[in-house]
C-alpha cells in the first residue's frame, strides 16, 4: 500500500530536521494501557468482547535546545514506539503490531517535577485478523492487514528521581486503511496508560551556544499550491478507484507554531463519476466531472513539519451522493526551498474517503 511508504518517509524527514544526533542521552519507556473500543457504529458492537490491552516499548531522546522548534515546543522528547495491541477478541480482531514515530510536547514552559505533556503519534500497524468473506465475514471494521495508526495521549511527567519518571495518562487510538480496502469502519479506542521513563545519561553533554533558526517561516503570509491523489474502493471486492485534487491556499503564520488557512480544492473522483452516471443516466462532461470545495484550516507547526486540520464545503457538485462537508487531517513537510510533501486523510463528515499523497510548493508574500 502506498501510505506505508509515506509513513516510512515522514519519520526520516522529521529526524532529519531535528538535530537530535547532537544529544547523547537516551530514554527507554515501557508502557501498559487498558481501555475500551468505542462503538461508533452499532454494526460493530458484536466485535467488542472485552477491554483491549496495549503493551509498549518506547525509545526516545530529549531535544537539546539547539533548534528553534525545540524551544518553541518546550524541549520535547522524540522517539519511536513499538506496540502490541490485544483487542480481547482473538477470533475476529486478532492482534495489532505497531511501529510509529512520536513527539511528546510539554504544555507548560517551566520544567517542574509535575508536568502535563501531549503526545502525538502517527505510524503503521499490522492487524492479524481482517475481513474475509468466507472465514471472518463479521469483521466489518478492518478490511486489510496493513493500516494507518494514529494515537494521542495526554499524560503527566512525575519525576521520581534524577533518571526515573512515572507517566500516567489518558490515550486515544485509531486504526484504519482510509477506505483503500473495504470494509473500513476502523477501530477507535480510549483508555488509561501508565509508564516508567528510564533516562540513560551520557558522561558529557554538549553546550548549546547557538540556536538554529533556519526552520522559521520567512513571512507571515504565504500562498501554497498542492496536487495529490488517492485510491479507494466503492464496495467490498470492487476495483480500485482513483481520486485527484488540486488545491490553492492562503496561509497566515502566527508565532511560527500556528498557521491558519483558507483555500479552494478541485476534486476529480472516479467514485463521484459513477454516482453522477447512476443519477443522471449519462456520463458527466466538462466542469460537471469535478467537485469544488471552499475550506478553512488550522495547523500546528513543529519546525518544518506541519499538522493541518481542515474543513470545507462542496460549493459545486451535481447532486449530493455522499456528503456536502469534506475535511482533511494530515502531515506536511516544507523543505527550505519551498517544496512540500503531504500525506493526509480525506473524510466526508466522520467517514473516511481516501488517503491523499501529494506534493506542493510554498510561496512567501513579503
Amino acid at each position: 500500500m502506498p501510505y506505508v511508504l509515506v509513513l516510512a518517509i515522514f519519520p526520516c524527514m522529521f529526524y532529519g530536521q531535528n538535530g537530535l544526533t547532537s544529544h547523547p542521552d537516551w530514554q527507554i519507556k515501557p508502557v501498559i494501557s487498558k481501555g475500551f473500543i468505542m462503538i461508533h457504529r452499532i454494526s460493530i458492537g458484536h466485535l467488542v468482547k472485552g477491554y483491549p490491552t496495549f503493551y509498549e516499548v518506547n525509545i526516545s531522546k530529549p531535544t537539546l535546545g539547539n533548534k528553534l522548534w525545540h524551544l518553541e515546543n518546550n524541549k520535547p522528547d522524540v522517539g519511536i514506539s513499538l506496540q502490541v495491541i490485544d483487542f480481547a477478541n482473538p477470533a475476529q480482531l486478532g492482534y495489532a503490531i505497531t511501529a510509529a514515530p512520536y513527539i511528546e510536547i510539554p504544555l507548560n514552559e517551566i520544567n517542574k517535577p509535575s508536568r502535563v505533556v501531549m503526545r502525538i503519534l502517527w505510524g503503521a500497524t499490522y492487524i492479524t485478523k481482517r475481513f474475509d468473506i468466507y472465514e471472518n465475514h463479521k469483521d466489518i471494521a478492518i478490511g486489510s492487514h496493513l493500516n494507518a495508526f494514529v494515537q494521542f495521549r495526554w499524560m503527566w511527567h512525575l519525576q521520581l528521581s534524577k533518571n526515573l519518571r512515572f507517566e500516567p495518562g489518558i490515550t486515544f487510538s485509531h486504526c484504519s486503511n482510509g477506505k483503500a480496502k473495504n470494509p473500513n469502519l476502523g477501530l477507535n479506542m480510549a483508555g488509561l496508560s501508565a509508564g516508567f521513563n528510564f533516562l540513560i545519561p551520557a558522561a558529557t553533554r554538549p553546550l548549546v551556544t547557538r540556536v538554529d533558526s533556519s526552520g522559521r517561516a520567512k513571512s507571515k503570509n504565504e500562498i501554497v499550491v498542492m496536487g495529490a491523489f488517492g485510491v479507494n474502493e466503492r464496495s467490498i471486492g470492487s476495483p480500485e478507484l482513483m481520486s485527484y485534487v488540486l488545491s490553492g491556499s492562503y496561509q497566515r503564520n502566527i508565532r511560527n507554531t500556528h498557521k491558519f488557512s483558507a483555500g479552494m480544492d478541485v476534486f476529480y473522483d472516479q467514485n463521484y463519476l459513477i454516482d453522477y452516471e447512476e443519477k443522471f443516466l449519462e456520463k458527466p462532461t466538462g466542469i460537471d466531472q469535478f467537485r469544488i470545495s471552499a475550506r478553512v484550516g488550522y495547523a500546528y507547526n513543529i519546525g518544518r513539519i506541519s499538522l493541518p486540520i481542515e474543513i470545507g464545503y462542496y460549493v459545486f457538485q451535481k447532486g449530493n451522493p455522499d456528503a456536502m462537508v469534506v475535511s482533511r487531517l494530515g502531515v506536511r513537510y516544507y523543505s527550505p526551498s519551498g517544496f512540500m510533501v503531504t500525506f493526509g486523510l480525506r473524510t466526508h463528515f466522520a467517514v473516511a474517503y481516501t488517503f491523499e499523497y501529494g506534493i506542493g510548493y510554498r510561496m512567501y508574500l513579503k
